[in-house]
């Protein structure tokens, strides 16, 4: 209860930092909700509501929500949505869709809202940071927002480490989380893998390869670690090409005397000629050819 407490207060500060709005802190609303001593909050008809077409969650979790859906109906909604009004005179909202979307599964007539006059802009930078905050984002979401914000709202990582309440360190190690391949990123949103098990992986060429490996084997990020140190300390064969002049030889011999053989040279310019037989027959045929 506590850490969640400390979310909201980072997220107000946040948001009043971000939209330079005094007024507005999600910090000023008490718990229980009371309306009645808040201005800005008031409660509307849940058919007046909408999704915002700007929300980047596209996914929500069902059992989460019922779980939701439960509380709100024993102790109703404690903490407001926050919504921009329309044209027609209805809401959309900008923060809080999984309580209105569990408000639904409740059978909610009504919910308590917010009303806030944003731009387009504004309600997606508020959404992304909403979702950062209060979602169970698998972390690569959570870098993918974090993207979206530095590259759409020119947000620094020192800037957004101050409006989400997370250190810079925390923010540039899960923005590198998008440098792994595509299907390594998805087992991480599908849940397949953590984050823990991802992040050792970076960089790494046979980073498919691994993941799948600590998938089929159930590895914990203490033993990724040391097949990735293995991975690392193995180190390929390297092959030297061949004289051209060799090669010929090599053929002209199995040509004409049908023998296998191999000719190896080493660096002070000596080598190695090496003849194989198959049966004794041929070992016979090897001794006659050195007899001569």
């Amino acid at each position: 209860m506590l850490e969640d407490n400390n979310k909201r207060k980072n997220l107000g500060r946040g948001l009043e930092a971000l939209l330079g709005d005094k007024d507005f802190s999600l910090d000023d609303i008490t718990t229980p909700l009371d309306i009645d001593n808040k201005d800005h909050v008031k409660k509307i008809s849940i058919e007046q509501l909408s999704a915002s077409p700007f929300q980047p969650r596209m996914t929500f979790d069902e059992e989460a929500l019922n779980t939701l859906a439960a509380s709100i109906k024993e102790k109703g909604i404690l903490q407001p949505l926050l919504v921009r009004q329309k044209l027609n005179g209805n809401y959309e909202i900008i923060a809080g869709e999984r309580r209105y979307r569990a408000a639904l599964k409740a059978g909610l007539k009504e919910i308590p809202v917010m009303v806030k006059d944003f731009s387009d802009k504004e309600v997606l930078e508020v959404a992304l940071i909403e979702n950062i905050q209060r979602e169970n984002l698998s972390a690569i979401e959570e870098a993918e927002s974090l993207e979206q914000l530095i590259k759409s709202f020119s947000h620094t990582q020192e800037s957004l480490s101050q409006v989400i309440g997370k250190s810079r360190s925390y923010i540039a190690n899960t923005l590198r989380l998008l440098s792994l391949p595509m299907s390594v990123q998805q087992k991480v949103k599908d849940n397949s893998l953590t984050a823990g098990h991802v992040r050792p992986l970076i960089g790494l060429e046979n980073a498919e390869e691994l993941a799948e490996k600590i998938i089929k084997k159930g590895l914990n990020v203490r033993q990724v670690e040391e097949l990735v140190q293995q991975s690392k300390n193995v180190k390929p064969k390297k092959t030297k090409n061949k004289d051209q002049d060799i090669i010929d030889i090599e053929n002209n011999i199995k040509h004409n005397l049908g023998l296998k053989i191999k000719i190896s040279t080493a660096k002070n310019g000596g080598g190695k000629v090496v003849l194989s037989y198959s049966d004794l027959s041929e070992l016979d045929k090897i001794l006659d050819i050195l007899r001569r």
